[in-house]
């Protein structure tokens, strides 16, 4: 119940704020009135009517000026409704000087709050279920299915030593066949679960992950990595990890670039990723891919921004606080 009224005091305040405005303009203009030494016959004469169209107009006036500005509020409030966006966190309405509104902007605030907190909840929620389910699947692949592909190769040798002359050259295309399935399945294996990130850090998994990129690609890695990095925590180290892949892969199916510069810089303050292309650019609308990235940055409290210019390749950044919080 009181729930329900402090929810109707805001429209409550509001009626009673533009009530008191049109009674104090509908007052003035009765005491100009009856003061002033105009007057008005019945009929109306002529050199009356344009007394009556100016007190009416500054009555109507006035009325507007203040109306709108106890309303203002609300187009500030209407603006940031269309463009919020949960993936950019932080979007406020400022609450400052919004008279019988400040209760509704600071209602809207908290609702914004609210529902980010959820989301970032629910989002982390399925990125972990994610990983769990790539690390089964990475597992399966190496201990089952490159298992299984290694015995068929040690049989395939055994074959081939005992095979007439005329059969071994076919043998041995057959050979390097599954051998380079058992390799393509190793490399699955590790871009859905980066072994080396777990045993030797993160800055050995960029340079892994830069070089498998380049042998894969074709594109140049030019990498800039810090070695004095802070001690970061895994799901840190696993965000930045995942979103350097996630913009290499990027890279390569829609960049048309040339060259490829991945950084990593630690500054007191800082920790910043970055991953630029002398591509095309021109990213017009964020796919999966970006908000992807863009979920996995606010899990650890990271900014994540994107520039693309046409023409002039494409810039995607991550930054990390590290001053005055945890990465532990």
């Amino acid at each position: 119940m009181g729930k329900r009224d402090q929810t109707g005091a805001p429209a409550k305040a509001l009626f009673r704020r533009l009530f008191a405005i049109n009674g104090l303009l509908f007052a003035a203009g009765t005491l100009v009135l009856a003061f002033s030494p105009a007057t008005v016959s019945s009929p109306v004469l002529v050199t009356e009517a344009p007394v009556l169209v100016i007190g009416l107009t500054v009555m109507l006036a006035a009325n507007a000026l203040l109306v709108r500005r106890s309303l203002a509020p609300l187009d500030s409030l209407a603006t940031v409704m269309q463009r919020v966006d949960l993936l950019h966190a932080g979007d406020r309405l400022a609450d400052n000087d919004t008279g019988d509104l400040a209760h509704l902007v600071r209602t809207f605030n908290g609702m914004l709050d609210r529902l980010e907190a959820d989301h970032s909840a629910s989002s982390a929620a399925a990125l972990t279920a994610q990983e769990s389910e790539r690390q089964r699947i990475a597992r399966e692949l190496h201990d089952e299915i490159g298992q299984s592909l290694t015995v068929v190769l040690l049989g395939l040798k055994r074959t081939v030593d005992r095979a007439p002359v005329a059969l071994r050259e076919e043998l041995h295309t057959v050979q390097e066949a599954i051998r380079g399935c058992l390799d393509e399945v190793r490399r699955v294996a590790r871009r859905l679960r980066p072994g080396v990130l777990e045993d030797l850090g993160l800055h050995s998994a960029l340079k892994e992950l830069s070089t498998e990129f380049t042998q894969a690609s074709g594109l140049p890695v030019h990498r800039h990595l810090d070695t004095g990095l802070p001690a970061l925590s895994e799901n840190v180290e696993l965000v930045i990890y995942r979103i350097a892949q996630e913009g290499l892969t990027n890279v390569a199916r829609h960049a048309h670039a040339t060259r490829v510069d991945l950084s990593l810089i630690s500054t007191p303050e800082h920790l910043t990723l970055t991953i630029a292309d002398d591509g095309r650019g021109d990213v017009i609308e964020e796919g999966t891919g970006i908000r992807g990235m863009r979920e996995r940055a606010l899990l650890v409290g990271a900014r994540l921004t994107v520039r693309s210019v046409p023409g002039e390749g494409t810039e995607v950044v991550l930054v990390i606080p590290t001053s005055g919080r945890s990465t532990r």
